[in-house]
């Protein structure tokens, strides 16, 4: 526990102007982030007695071993820093809102030819139109099914249209008159358009005008004793307000409004948002947040405002919002609603008649919401809790392990060997913190020099970052003596030439490289492998342990706990012990372990087989330098298939438009010193395939199943670890 007067800046040093500030633990992570119109005296306010200081703000001082400041001009541009740091450094002290589920919406890509009408989560894309969010999918759909009738817009995926497009034959929805069918060209591009456009219109709320012009339609089929027609359309408008009567009008002037209602404790808040549009409510959402600070109402409600329209721009964010108390200060807050939505927004809070009492329902389904999670969280945190008691107990551990790290080996028959890790911190998956393992220190099939070489590499790896960023002193290794560690140079770099990491990773869960220190000490962000678990787990028994230790001895490492699991009787085996622990089958710790072990089993399997499908793919026109997948195809079709290419001359590769004499000859060069493909397998019938029917890939063309040479046929009959 750091002493906050160690780090507290002079008075003269901080300056009396809007700015935002970050502090940062001894890791130079970034812990927490915050504005103010005076930093002076906002950061003063850190440092007075403990004692006087919010529980939680005292934890996260005393956690802080630093504090930074960024000064800006004006409250907004503090406001939109602040948003842009809480995104990118995820500070573990500020109100950070869970969304309770990934909320659906109803999406119209007007960005396509052919606009289509499809239920869409996740994030919003440019020149799509969205209307929502809904609560459930099957809620859309309902609507959609019955707009369709008087919309008859595209809802096909691109491969089914497509597929009617080349057949000349619509799907079933084209038939029975809920599809234009534009794939099969009963309607223009322009005309489907415009039914996009109009079903856009009615969901926007422009209702009114649509039905009164059906109904003018109606009458004068009727007139003119067209009575098939005038029920077809009697039949649509029925459809059209059956589906208005899913959104009940509550706001009787056609209100745009997004309406937040907030419920709180001492430890959590709730917040449950209403999306009003056309006077109807179009959608609902809400989020739940542990108070890891002393926040107020008000607080909470800017946290919902910024996670809520930080990516938002244009008709996303409503001329008005109604929210149950005000940010203190507010201009800086509306201007910065105002600047999202390119025009006035009102923010305020409703004191009388029918918007006070729809802000009374959606405070009800507030209280409702966090009601409902503290019901779930708590058994949750106890059930967690006594997990890691209980592990820490059964390892003898001093604490609990609130960082736990596993490892597991996948391979298939001594093919593509990989490692994974998976992160639980708190009894919970910390997916960001994942990483993968390419096995490259020797060829073969061995769990436990595998095992030992993704932990040294894991943990050289860790040691090279706390001496980089000096947490280490005098050129000391962790074993105290002074000398370089085997392999690493005193700068951090392997002795063998390549900078630390660069042998060992394919990427990490978020796409990133492993190779290289892409996180530097001063932006803040976590960086790879910079923070120790408490507990280490392998998948594995005795051998896979004690290789485990093994590593951490050599680097010189002895704080760090190790144990195994093995899969046969779920036995938890320590180093240097002959026999297992054996923890009930009741047991929540041996219950938290198994998850840990099977994510990590889950996490090296996937990444196994994404390598072995990549080298199944493989093709010997991919060793050809320079030719690229267009001229690999166009030699493909020019000849027919691989061994056709083979055997043909030189001269005859030429012929083929776009490839020269020299790359025709690295062309015969790369056929002629690769082996001829074992025969294909069409896994559909499994039947032979003559070479003919092999692509360029090596695999066939004749079935829409995804096809296997016969080797990897073989293969897949071994058994994946």
């Amino acid at each position: 526990m750091a002493d906050p007067s160690s780090y507290r800046p002079k008075p003269g040093q901080i300056p009396d102007s809007p700015g935002v500030y970050k502090f940062r633990d001894e890791h130079r992570r970034v812990i927490y982030v915050g504005k103010a119109k005076s930093l002076r005296q906002r950061l003063a306010s850190y440092f007075q007695d403990l004692a006087g200081l919010h529980p939680r703000t005292r934890t996260m001082v005393t956690t802080a071993a630093s504090v930074e400041w960024t000064v800006v001009s004006t409250e907004v541009e503090a406001l939109q820093l602040e948003y842009s740091w809480i995104k990118e450094f995820d500070p573990r002290f500020n109100v950070k809102y869970r969304d309770d589920k990934s909320y659906p919406y109803l999406a119209v890509t007007m960005n396509e030819e052919f606009p289509r009408v499809q239920v869409m989560r996740g994030h919003k894309r440019k020149g799509v139109r969205y209307f929502g969010p809904y609560g459930h999918a099957w809620a859309i759909r309902d609507t959609v099914d019955l707009l369709l009738r008087v919309f008859p817009v595209r809802t096909c995926s691109a491969g089914v249209f497509k597929n009617a497009a080349r057949t000349g034959r619509p799907c079933l929805l084209g038939y029975i008159g809920k599809c234009s069918a534009p794939c099969v060209g009963r309607v223009s591009a322009e005309e489907h358009r415009e039914l996009a456009e109009e079903f856009c219109d009615f969901m926007a709320g422009r209702t009114g005008t649509y039905i009164r012009r059906l109904e003018q339609r109606m009458t004068d089929a009727a007139e003119e004793m067209e009575y098939e027609r005038a029920a077809r359309l009697r039949d649509d408008i029925e459809a059209l307000k059956k589906a208005m009567e899913k959104n009940a009008v509550v706001l009787a002037d056609a209100t745009d409004a997004d309406l937040m209602a907030v419920a709180e404790d001492e430890l959590e808040a709730a917040v449950q948002i209403f999306h009003v549009r056309g006077g109807r409510v179009r959608g609902q959402r809400g989020w739940v947040t542990d108070k890891v600070e002393a926040v107020t109402t008000g607080d909470l409600v800017e946290h919902a405002l910024q996670q809520l329209y930080g990516e938002e721009t244009g008709d996303s964010v409503p001329k008005e919002v109604l929210v149950p108390a005000l940010p203190d200060p507010v201009e800086p807050v509306q201007e910065w609603l105002t600047e999202r939505r390119g025009s006035n927004v009102s923010l305020r809070i409703p004191q009388r008649g029918d918007k006070k009492a729809l802000m009374e329902t959606v405070q009800r389904n507030a209280l409702q919401a966090l009601g409902l999670h503290k019901t779930k969280r708590a058994s949750d945190l106890t059930t967690r809790s006594r997990a890691l008691e209980e592990i820490a107990g059964a390892l003898d551990l001093d604490s609990a392990p609130l960082r736990i790290e596993c490892y597991d080996i996948s391979h298939l028959q001594g093919d593509d060997v990989v490692a994974s890790m998976v992160v639980f911190e708190d009894g919970l998956q910390r997916k960001s913190e994942y990483r993968r393992f390419q096995i490259k220190g020797f060829e073969g099939q061995d769990d436990v020099r595998s095992m030992h070489e993704v932990i040294t590499r894991r943990f050289r790896r860790y040691l090279a970052e706390k001496e980089r960023t000096g947490e280490w002193t005098n050129g000391e290794n962790a074993s105290g003596d002074g000398a370089p560690r085997d392999g690493v140079s005193a700068d951090g770099t392997s002795t063998e030439g390549a900078p630390l990491g660069n042998a060992a990773l394919e990427g990490d869960t978020t796409g990133n490289a492993f190779a290289g220190n892409a996180f530097t000490e001063e932006d803040g962000r976590p960086k790879r492998f910079a923070y120790p678990p408490q507990l280490v787990v392998v998948d594995g028994g005795q051998p896979q342990v004690a290789a485990a230790k093994r590593a951490l001895d050599e680097l010189g490492i002895d704080d760090i706990a190790v144990c195994g699991l093995a899969k046969r009787l779920e036995e938890v085996w320590l180093p240097h012990e002959d026999d297992p622990v054996v923890l009930p089958r009741t047991s929540e710790g041996l219950y938290l372990l198994q998850r840990v072990r099977d994510e990590a089993h889950r996490f090296a399997i996937t990444y196994q087989r994404t390598k072995r499908a990549k080298r199944f793919k493989a093709s010997p026109l991919d060793e050809v330098p320079g030719l690229g997948e267009t001229r690999k195809q166009a030699l493909i079709k020019h000849f027919g298939s691989v061994k056709k290419l083979r055997s043909a001359t030189i001269d005859q590769i030429c012929e083929v438009p776009g490839i020269g004499r020299k790359t025709a000859e690295a062309v015969a060069v790369a056929l002629a010193q690769a082996a001829p493909a074992a025969p294909a397998v069409n896994t559909a019938t499994g039947e032979i395939m003559e070479d003919e029917e092999v692509g360029a890939s090596g695999t066939t063309t004749g079935s829409p199943e995804e096809p296997v040479t016969a080797g990897a046929s073989h293969e897949r009959r071994g058994q994946e670890t």
